[in-house]
């Protein structure tokens, strides 16, 4: 586990071959491969890790307004702890360019 790599950007395959290589419990969160960012590292390693605002954007594609995808995701996904490798789900703070 824990396999140093370059910084260089996966495509959604490289990203799915990664977990499925390095971190094979990682538990994904369904119809949302598109939204990943990231694997934690350090003590929780292996836990992967979503952009809400992607997931949004997701669920906005099948219909939903923005604030019915971000009730769905709160009550369905955001808030639902499924053992030591639940996803981690991440809000952006910071301005982007």
């Amino acid at each position: 586990m824990g396999r140093f790599f370059d910084t260089k950007k996966y495509t959604q395959e490289g990203i799915m071959e990664y977990l499925e290589s390095c971190f094979p419990d990682s538990l994904l969160a369904d119809g949302f491969d598109s939204c990943i960012i990231g694997v934690t590292q350090g003590t929780d390693s292996g836990r992967v890790v979503y952009d809400v605002e992607k997931m949004i954007e997701v669920c906005m594609e099948d219909g939903m307004t923005y604030a019915d995808a971000y009730e769905y995701l709160e009550y369905n996904t955001l808030c639902a702890y499924v053992g030591e490798y639940t996803p981690v789900y991440i809000e952006n703070l910071a301005e982007e360019d």
